[in-house]
């Protein structure tokens, strides 16, 4: 499979025209330009032909060592990576200097360029789709990547390029494209003995400036995602491909979310929705804290979000480097989990170095356990037979007079393990039993580092259609 990057300056309608290809929205798309920072890659179709499709960030010029400086790097990296270059401008604006500028680069590269008119739909598109001729390219191609008009046209283009001069461009009908869902890659009830049908789903979230990019580059072996000092670099969600130890994994670096009260701008807002989404459609979700500044109140309330969404949970504490007395601390933290995060007691804590490459293995071996137990199905007997136990050591309460019962308990589903209790009054027994019941389960399963879910269903009386048969 060939690939296919999109260049161009910023606010061109890289992202919209992106989008389009792989059939979602997986970028994010704004008015405001310099939105896309990172390279994002996904797979694209158009008509019958498939592709790799990637998005970049709009090129600028600027210092070597700016932010602007190394996301231009990005840009440049998906050109060498690329087998054709789409080069977008804005027919509403026509050709600038700075396109001028980058169109030399591109010459350079040696790769097939595309020239693309977007935004030409209607009259005022005219002029520029005409001056896209000075770059030297050849014919531009006008398209409208938001209302999806010069798809036919692309089509064309790219078909030629990617299977020579020769091939046969009649007939060919361009199709939607429909790229699989993310939440479809897993089935969310499907056993724990079946393997799963693609890679791992593995979000790293976390606090503005933690480290998660960093990580991840350091995962896997390249300066794929744009990092440095400054707080906030990450806007959108890209997912990367990565093997450990045999195992596939897809690693989502996400945006950091920051409290609600302080998230103002709507390109923050949108930042955080494509974070949020990371995490409802990863099966693990690593929440990286600052080892400096550790388990403050966004770091909490991230760890509540997963747990409410059913997701397994390890806690890394990167910058680990930076502790001074790191046996003890780790001690501190750990105790400081199990009391923060009551729903989710025994979660992972692990202590890593995303820059020196640390606690990497340690890291992913938790991950798997985790996973093992987010997967975890229990016998439908040796929950009753735990259940009898239990009564009879700590019964229920009696509530105005009346004893609770529990009568029988069962396994739902799995990811995260959810349990049905059929009970003759669900509505009137305490939440402080059923807390019980939950720390219970935790710790003679061994199912720790997972939310939990208890269904209490109210039993059906056996003698309620005879006793209407008499009355």
């Amino acid at each position: 499979m060939f690939t296919v990057a999109i260049i161009g300056r910023p606010n061109v309608g890289k992202s919209t025209l992106f989008n389009r290809l792989v059939g979602k929205r997986l970028a994010l798309v704004d008015d405001t330009p310099g939105v896309t920072r990172d390279r994002r890659s996904g797979d694209g179709k158009i008509g019958d032909i498939s592709f790799n499709v990637i998005d970049t960030a709009g090129l600028e010029v600027a210092n070597v060592d700016s932010l602007e400086g190394r996301m231009r790097a990005q840009t440049e990296a998906a050109i060498l990576e690329a087998d054709i270059c789409l080069f977008l401008i804005d027919a509403r604006i026509g050709v600038t200097p700075t396109d001028e500028h980058f169109a030399d680069l591109l010459r350079i590269s040696g790769k097939p360029i595309i020239p693309v008119a977007n935004k030409a739909e209607g009259k005022k598109g005219e002029a520029g789709y005409y001056e896209a001729y000075s770059l030297g390219f050849g014919e531009p191609v006008p398209i409208s990547a938001e209302h999806g008009e010069g798809m036919a046209d692309l089509y064309q283009a790219i078909r030629i390029i990617s299977e020579g001069d020769d091939a046969d461009s009649e007939g060919i009908a361009v199709e939607e494209a429909a790229a699989p869902e993310l939440a479809e890659i897993f089935d969310p009830d499907a056993p724990a003995e079946e393997k799963p049908r693609g890679p791992l789903q593995l979000a790293v979230v976390g606090r503005p400036n933690v480290g998660k990019s960093t990580f991840i580059n350091y995962l896997i072996g390249e300066d794929r995602l744009l990092t440095g000092p400054e707080a906030g670099i990450t806007r959108d969600t890209i997912s990367v491909d990565w093997m450990w130890q045999d195992n596939p994994i897809r690693l989502f670096d996400t945006a950091g979310m920051r409290r609600k009260a302080k998230v103002q701008e709507k390109l923050e807002k949108l930042s955080v929705s494509d974070s949020l989404r990371a995490i409802q459609f990863a099966q693990i979700v690593v929440v990286m804290l600052d080892a400096t500044m550790p388990f403050e109140k966004q770091d909490l309330q991230i760890a509540a979000l997963i747990a409410r969404e059913g997701r397994g949970c390890v806690i890394a504490l990167n910058k680990w480097d930076l502790i001074e007395d790191p046996d003890e601390a780790l001690k501190e933290l750990r105790l400081e989990a199990t009391r923060l995060l009551p729903q989710m007691r025994g979660v992972p804590v692990v202590p890593i170095s995303g820059l020196a490459g640390s606690g990497i293995d340690q890291l992913m071996k938790a991950v798997f356990e985790v996973y093992k137990t987010w997967n975890a199905r229990i016998s439908t007997a040796r929950l009753n037979r735990w259940l009898d136990g239990i009564l009879n050591h700590h019964p229920p309460p009696a509530v105005s007079g009346r004893r609770i019962k529990l009568r029988y308990m069962t396994q739902a589903k799995t990811r995260p393990p959810t349990f049905f209790v059929s009970c003759s009054r669900p509505d009137a027994l305490p939440s402080a039993y059923e807390r019980y019941l939950i720390n219970a389960l935790r710790d003679d399963f061994g199912l720790m580092g997972v939310p939990l879910r208890l269904m209490m269903r109210k039993g059906e009386n056996p003698y309620a259609s005879r006793a209407k048969r008499k009355s």
